[in-house]
């Protein structure tokens, strides 16, 4: 088996039942990075404790991927996720939802490793690059000769040094403060606590309804329809399995981010009537938690470490198993099509190397761009709802819309694209010309006397002016919209070119390809052609659980579809 397939074989992780158990440890950990742990702080500290319900909110998510999501990828055993909009659509289809996967995560990833090199120098004084291309380096290395499976392991003891350096340092810093009574009194009389705020206002940067409904959209798309955690899905012996899995990355998502964002909270008691950044020990809110971590447990041996590796441990983390899905697709979409060479096992073990490689090296490069950034977590969510909402509305329109046929999902996704860039690019210019900001919480320096800084009184004016209100514009909306519109966008174009192109014709449809809960829709002869009993190999208990799989009959009309789509968009 060649090393793109090594990266993605079900039969490799089902081996032996402690891999399925390291599958459903590691899948909370696949999506955690060096930005919760840095930029999420830094929101609550600047912006108040609003992002927090998107904790609560990720057991909607994972209720909506394990009953709408998994029973599709994992009932047609599609190791790479991609694969499903051939089968549903076309290959053109999965081609240009590829293409922008692999720009995605192009554009995000150099973000995920600079993270670690930006905690690492404000502690140290390092060069950031020096550092940013060093991290890199160990990745790849780790990654190019472990495959997946050295992914699975790093993340799995990553992610215990992750949760317990994040837990000590706020631990610590608890204490020093007074406790938990001092740490909230000190929120509440700043503000910070504010987490109900059910201002139905799409321009506020963050509300409730904002927090909620917004991330819903942006996360159900880069949970459940991300290549590197549909390998996990399916890779597990049966559904239960899956959604099991997917529960416990709820129940650590919940943890860790409460933690991280709590954290946010400590560090603005701390600072609470002493600014860093007004005072300039600071240049910007996102290299608040590494200055907390050298202030407030820099004079205990070791805990300075434990907190950098903290953060590496979350960036290489992110990076390992974004560079093995990104290398996977590449070669099997991009590469192995044109047949430029013999594609043997080991020459697919070689390239997939080296796209690991230059991809690695990219990131480097791209570290000198990613330093001119703002606001960390605001870009990433910015950078990825370019094509999210796209990604998120196309295998929504397959899924639940059963009548969308190829010309709808591909002129919706391309409308979601072009319409997002637009109003992304759009909403950049105004920020870059001041015509839009998001101006933090007020913040005090009145204590800062007693730290010994000459503060003048000009320092205490907190500047909250907003964008001038000339009404609505699309370009003022919160930038956690974005993933919602870009869906809508996907139906709003897909539907009506579907039906003015010719509707999917339900009698032709696989019902495997449709989300079990619309196959009410679906003609019976449809869907009881292909409903039978599958007994686990691996778990004979497991006999009562229905599963849908293709028939021979319909295994030779896939297949006779798929050969008719090799010819037409």
């Amino acid at each position: 088996m060649c090393f793109c397939h090594n990266l993605i074989k079900r039969s490799s992780f089902t081996e032996r039942k402690e891999d399925e158990k390291l599958l459903s440890v590691q899948s909370p950990l696949c999506q955690l990075s060096g930005v919760s742990i840095m930029s999420v702080p830094a929101e609550m500290y600047s912006y108040g404790a609003q992002y927090w319900i998107i904790a609560p909110t990720m057991i909607v998510i994972v209720m909506i991927i394990n009953y709408i999501f998994v029973p599709v990828f994992y009932n047609n055993q599609i190791t790479n996720c991609y694969q499903y909009l051939e089968d549903r659509f076309s290959p053109a289809v999965k081609k240009f939802v590829t293409f922008t996967y692999v720009l995605n995560i192009y554009l995000i990833l150099p973000i995920f490793i600079f993270i670690p090199s930006l905690a690492f120098a404000q502690v140290t004084g390092t060069n950031i690059h020096l550092i940013n291309g060093i991290v890199c380096c160990v990745c790849i290395f780790y990654t190019m000769l472990g495959g997946i499976k050295a992914v699975v392991w790093t993340d799995v003891v990553q992610g215990v040094i992750m949760f317990a350096s994040c837990f000590l340092v706020v631990a610590v810093g608890v204490i020093k403060i007074g406790g938990f009574g001092e740490v909230f009194t000190r929120a509440a009389a700043g503000d910070r606590l504010n987490v109900f705020d059910m201002t139905f206002d799409a321009t506020t940067r963050q509300t409730f309804w904002t927090a909620s409904i917004g991330n819903v959209f942006l996360w159900t798309g880069y949970l459940g329809l991300n290549q590197s955690c549909v390998q996990r899905m399916v890779a597990v012996p049966s559904i239960r399995h899956a959604r099991s899995a997917l529960w416990i990355f709820c129940a650590g998502f919940i943890i860790i981010t409460s933690l991280n964002c709590f954290t946010g909270i400590v560090i603005f008691a701390k600072y609470f009537d002493c600014d860093p950044i007004k005072v300039n020990l600071v240049q910007k809110a996102d290299k608040l938690l590494p200055f907390y971590v050298q202030d407030v447990v820099g004079n205990l041996k070791g805990m300075p470490g434990v907190f950098i590796s903290c953060v590496f441990s979350a960036g290489l983390s992110t990076m390992s198993a974004n560079l093995n899905s990104l290398a996977g697709i590449i070669y099997e979409d991009y590469i192995r099509p044109f047949k430029l060479f013999k594609h043997t096992d080991a020459s697919a073990n070689l390239t997939m190397k080296v796209l690991i490689l230059f991809s690695g090296l990219y990131c480097i490069v791209m570290g000198l761009v990613v330093e001119q950034f703002g606001h960390i977590l605001q870009m990433v969510v910015t950078i990825a709802s370019v094509t999210q909402g796209a990604v998120m509305g196309i295998f929504c329109l397959g899924m639940l819309w059963p009548w969308a046929n190829k010309h709808g999902a591909l002129w919706g996704s391309a409308a979601s694209v072009i319409g997002m860039s637009w109003i992304i690019a759009g909403a950049q210019f105004a920020i870059k010309n001041g015509e839009l900001s998001y101006p933090p919480k007020p913040t005090s320096v009145e204590g800062c006397a007693e730290y010994g800084f000459n503060v003048t009184q000009s320092v205490l004016v907190q500047s909250m002016n907003d964008v001038s209100d000339n009404g609505f514009s699309i370009y003022k909306m919160s930038f956690v919209w974005y993933s919602t519109v870009g869906t809508f966008l996907v139906f709003l174009v897909g539907i009506p070119v579907s039906y003015l192109t010719g509707s999917q014709d339900l009698s032709k449809m696989h019902a495997k390809l449709i989300s079990p809960v619309v196959h009410r829709w679906l003609p019976k002869e449809v869907t009881k052609s292909e409903l039978v009993l599958k007994t686990s190999a691996v778990n004979p208990d497991d006999v009562h659980i229905k599963e849908w799989v293709f028939t021979p009959a319909e295994e030779q009309k896939r297949k006779v579809l798929r050969e008719s789509n090799e010819h037409v968009l």
